[in-house]
């Protein structure tokens, strides 16, 4: 690693005076991806700041007599795996956090720092963009689909901290995803869910960022089942490749997941 100033800020108003004051600094959460990143001299921030110590960013709680589920930016995934509150309110989400990397990084790793990481294989965009939540910073509220806006990149501006995720609370709700057998990361992972909003579906792993199927949101709306999914097909065109699947494999592993993630919302 390359020499920095340590900081562990006790609330999110001195994170962010800290970031505001150190414009070479980085966000501390997890540290999933951040520490070997640091530990390979691929990043030389001039100051951490370690929200680990922030109590308010820890905190799961309901608003709107139970329609929307709050999960804070620092909480782990295994907490949000362990939830009885998450469970009850979006089982789908709990099943999401529990699938994540191995012990040690659901016991480390944060939904915050998942989300403004944006790995393009990451689990928690899929949930953020497949349920319609919204991302609360310290100032301001994002929706999901606006605050992933590329590979590795997110709509937070420079000291912008984020205090917590608002998913609303659906009817129906599905996650099945084809993992990377060593990382866990996601090959192809599709969320499903039908709400308030109606039906959506969204993608990740197989793609630059998440993104959701129109056409099978479409056939969803009319016939929620897995049938109706049958002849439904995503360009490959747009698709990742790499070591692991072909573009084409992974338009393939989408209709796949998608049926099994409706089948795991019935």
């Amino acid at each position: 690693m390359y020499n920095f100033n340590y900081h562990r800020p006790l609330s999110v108003d001195e994170a962010v005076a800290l970031a505001g004051g150190a414009p070479e600094g980085r966000l501390l959460a997890g540290g999933q991806t951040l520490i070997p990143t640091l530990k390979q001299r691929l990043a030389n921030p001039t100051d951490l700041i370690d929200l680990g110590e922030i109590a308010e960013l820890k905190q799961l709680s309901t608003e709107a007599d139970g329609g929307t589920l709050v999960v804070g930016a620092m909480c782990s995934h295994a907490s949000v795996a362990a939830s009885d509150m998450v469970r009850a309110a979006i089982p789908a989400l709990a099943h999401l956090a529990d699938g994540i990397g191995d012990a040690q990084v659901r016991n480390l790793g944060t939904i915050g720092g998942s989300i403004a990481n944006n790995d393009p294989a990451a689990d928690y965009p899929a949930a953020l963009v497949g349920l319609g939540a919204s991302v609360r910073s310290n100032h301001r509220e994002i929706a999901a689909e606006e605050f992933f806006t590329g590979m590795f990149e997110t709509a937070l501006e420079p000291a912008e901290v984020i205090s917590s995720v608002a998913f609303p609370v659906p009817s129906k709700a599905g996650y099945a995803k084809f993992a990377n057998p060593a990382s866990r990361y996601a090959i192809v992972g599709v969320f499903v869910s039908q709400g308030g909003d109606g039906v959506r579906v969204a993608v990740t792993g197989a793609g630059p960022s998440v993104f959701r199927v129109p056409a099978m949101e479409q056939a969803l709306a009319s016939n929620f089942s897995a049938d109706a999914l049958e002849g439904i097909a995503v360009d490959a065109g747009a698709l990742n490749a790499d070591l692991h699947a072909s573009a084409e494999y992974r338009a393939h592993l989408v209709g796949v997941m998608a049926k099994r993630a409706v089948a795991a919302a019935g």
